[in-house]
């Protein structure tokens, strides 16, 4: 069970906690949520005792709290993130992480919010969470990595290829005499741009921008975004296990990057006066076969399972192409309204951290984050 990190006055029950008589906590007064997403590794690999990854599995889980039972929503990776930030279930192309950034294809939406049809970027009708906290008077940023250093790939803030037009972000670009550092920018791993009310909008390069602007920005309380979301490049994510830069991939060059930036986050002022920092792998990894005699795909590595009751929605017949869901990834959780070395073992997703945020931040539930299965970090998470 996660349990609160007191300050001062210890021993006295905090304002936030004045619940008492319902079945629910109030969530404590966070003004800042800082996201962090890497890619495709298991619970059992990313925090087992042979961890390539040690800095992330032994001492941020000291620091804050460890939950053994968070899962992915689909695979492969797009679905996750646009699931993290809408509450929009996976579709056939999402699925296959859009390799054309082609316009969502709809008929309408469903009773639970769900868009009915097919494709990449939603149209401005399908509401998301940057806009959402934007209508509430609250500021959002996107800090993504290598995003616009090969400027014929996509542009250094609000990157994304031409609608209608094939993602060439898909694979990394290595370094070469125009482009020094290389390009391992991935369109798919930046949620927001598969909305047209924020690529549409002139505030998308304000809010969509380089992973450089984010030391500056976290300087200061009042420069900080209410949320903040991270995204490594596609080596430091861990989604390639040999980097075009030469460099070890996976959980290796993670860990590495975590050492780096993490510090920098919880220094910040805001995390350090009301913040709560997750970091968050968008699936498991999963290998799967076609068995002939079977006649069907089956796994033969890693999960496709889901949690909280999660649904396929209305487009596709299995959130996870070969599974319900994407698979038990892990999470960390850390704020100085966590208690250090803590672990709960209720299980969550990522519909349940979108639901966490909106909560922190009294906007509306979107998608399925209003699903009744799925719960925000809680009493188990918030008790006193």
């Amino acid at each position: 069970m996660l349990v609160l990190l007191l300050g001062a006055g210890v021993g006295l029950v905090q304002p936030w906690l004045m619940a008492a008589a319902a079945q629910t906590v109030q969530l404590p007064p966070i003004k800042h949520v800082f996201i962090v997403m890497l890619e495709n590794e298991s619970s059992a690999v990313t925090f087992g005792p042979q961890s390539p990854a040690p800095y992330l599995a032994r001492t941020l889980t000291s620091q804050g709290a460890y939950l053994p039972n968070y899962f992915g929503i689909g695979h492969f990776s797009l679905d996750n993130y646009i699931a993290l930030v809408s509450g929009q279930a996976p579709n056939a192309v999402t699925q296959m992480d859009c390799q054309t950034f082609a316009d969502f294809q709809g008929a309408g939406t469903a009773s639970d919010g769900q868009a009915i049809g097919s494709g990449c970027v939603y149209p401005a009708l399908v509401p998301n969470l940057g806009d959402a906290l934007v209508a509430k008077g609250l500021t959002w940023r996107s800090y993504d990595e290598d995003m616009g250093n090969d400027p014929k790939r996509e542009q250094s803030t609000c990157g994304h290829p031409p609608v209608g037009s094939p993602d060439n972000t898909q694979r990394a670009e290595a370094p070469s005499a125009s482009v020094p550092h290389g390009d391992q920018y991935a369109t798919r791993h930046n949620p927001f741009m598969y909305f047209h009310s924020i690529i549409d909008a002139p505030s998308c390069a304000q809010r969509v921008v380089n992973l450089t602007l984010l030391k500056g920005d976290l300087a200061s309380y009042e420069t900080t975004a209410n949320l903040t979301f991270i995204t490594p490049n596609l080596c430091n994510d861990g989604h390639d296990a040999h980097c075009v830069d030469g460099r070890p991939g996976g959980l290796v060059a993670a860990n590495v990057w975590l050492q780096q930036w993490i510090p920098i986050v919880l220094a910040s002022p805001a995390f350090k006066r009301d913040g709560l920092l997750l970091i968050l792998f968008d699936e498991s990894e999963v290998e799967a076969k076609f068995d002939k005699d079977a006649g069907k795909v089956v796994i033969t590595g890693g999960d496709a399972n889901a949690c909280c009751g999660e649904r396929s929605g209305p487009n596709v017949a299995q959130a996870g192409q070969i599974g319900p869901g994407g698979g038990q990834t892990g999470a960390v959780a850390l704020s100085p309204f966590i208690k250090p070395g803590t672990v709960s073992q209720k299980p969550y997703n990522h519909y349940s951290t979108l639901r966490t945020i909106e909560d922190i931040f009294g906007v509306t539930r979107l998608g399925y984050s209003a699903a009744s299965d799925v719960t925000p970090l809680g009493a188990d998470v918030f008790a006193p």
